[in-house]
């Protein structure tokens, strides 16, 4: 059984955040790779892009940083050099530059590091579960799925319980501002200039950068040097200090990707229990906890596609890509290319190897928050399914209208408690 099957018609418009209202278009994305894995698409909303849609050639692409630059935005949106440099967080930056971000970071997302908040999750995952699954009915999106990421949230930024709801709304508004449930200011529907140098080009950039001052300011005057906060603000080997605006849109990043990515991966997985029943047996033998992770996250897929832009002429598949087009990479059609997954719509927990590209594997901008969105994912579901006997949908889940942030926004289920 598969879990869900695509409706659209095949030729879905995948520059219309309104496309993916009902879920990623895996027909067009299965067309295209077959018939026009580089496809082009003009676009009303700006410059034309690129589609490249087959697992083997986003791979092939994707680690290639000198031909694919990351440098000019990571979405098909059109920027100027001017709001670009006001916005962009090291996703949107090359090497060598990128790791010059990257490195004062990455030892705090550091798998050992990581390993040592599972006892921290474990009892988070109590705290949210029990109370939700006796509700017998409840949406799993809100209930469950949104809970765990964001109070996980205020361990890593040390932030007050109390301000997690707020950051969570204002991360939401940020980078689901397609949604007209997450924002007033819907990106494609109004006129947001005001909001250009914003990240995101969001006013709840500025509401976060003025949070995150204020955090950062009470922390001094407490003492407080601990936490990632502090240790991004350290020199770096070279002796720089990131700039102000580079530390604010990179808090704004780890509020709003920190929380999304595993939200919405923990929801296709509820999903994935929900439409296929024997998904929940196979987890609760225990003999797939190695696996059944990224096989979630697979599934989920909550970066849709980045952008790349390309920094020369080039040929591929007989056609011509030109210096300064936008080239998407497709992560959602490479994690359903039934040429690297064997029956692709269905979950298989002891699938190995999972070559799923959720966490941009293959270049130099591979997910910084990898090993805390498996951990994640792996205990809360170790705690879900030792409680229950069975899952049921409750009525239509809703996906984000979103073509860049893939997710089930709203999820209704019934749980049968062991």
């Amino acid at each position: 059984m598969t879990v869900w099957t695509p409706s659209d018609d095949g030729y879905a418009d995948l520059s219309s955040h309104g496309t993916f209202a009902q879920g990623a278009p895996h027909n067009t994305f299965a067309r295209l790779r077959r018939d026009d894995p580089l496809s082009w698409t003009d676009w009303d909303g700006g410059a034309g892009f690129w589609s490249v849609t087959r697992h083997e050639d986003i791979v092939k692409l994707n680690g290639n940083f000198e031909l694919m630059s990351s440098a000019r935005g990571i979405r098909m949106e059109d920027q100027s050099y001017e709001e670009y440099l006001a916005r962009r967080t090291f996703q949107e930056t090359d090497p060598p530059e990128h790791m010059k971000t990257r490195v004062k970071v990455a030892k705090a997302f550091s798998k050992p590091v990581i390993a040592e908040f599972e006892d921290q999750i474990r009892e988070l995952c109590d705290d949210i579960l029990d109370p939700a699954l006796e509700m017998g009915t409840l949406d799993a999106t809100k209930e469950i799925a949104r809970q765990l990421p964001m109070r996980m949230l205020g361990r890593i930024l040390g932030t007050p319980d109390e301000d997690l709801p707020w950051l969570v709304e204002k991360g939401d508004a940020l980078i689901a501002n397609t949604d007209p449930d997450f924002t007033d200011h819907v990106l494609d529907k109004m006129e947001t200039d005001a909001f250009r140098m914003m990240p995101f080009n969001s006013p709840a950039g500025a509401e976060l950068y003025q949070y995150a001052k204020e955090l950062m300011e009470h922390k001094t005057a407490q003492g407080d040097t601990d936490g990632i906060l502090n240790m991004i603000l350290q020199p770096g080997r070279d002796g720089n200090v990131i700039s102000e605006t580079e530390f604010r849109n990179f808090f704004c990043l780890l509020v709003a990707a920190g929380n999304d990515t595993t939200r919405y991966s923990i929801a296709a997985g509820i999903q994935a229990l929900a439409h296929q029943p024997e998904l929940l047996s196979q987890l609760q033998t225990g003999d797939h906890w190695d696996t059944a992770p990224d096989e979630i996250i697979r599934w989920a897929t909550p970066a849709l596609y980045f952008r790349r832009t390309a920094t020369r002429d080039f040929e591929m598949h007989g056609k011509t890509v030109r210096e300064g087009d936008k080239v998407l990479l497709w992560f959602s059609s490479a994690n359903r290319d039934d040429a690297v997954f064997d029956d692709p719509f269905r979950v298989d927990p002891a699938r190995t190897p999972n070559k799923h590209l959720s966490f941009g594997q293959g270049g130099p901008h591979v997910c910084l928050g990898m090993w805390l969105a498996r951990l994640e994912v792996r205990v809360l579901f170790e705690e879900l399914v030792k409680r229950i006997r069975k899952v049921e949908p409750a009525g239509p889940h809703q996906f984000l209208r979103s073509n860049f942030v893939g997710g089930i926004k709203s999820l209704p289920v019934t749980v049968t408690p062991a």
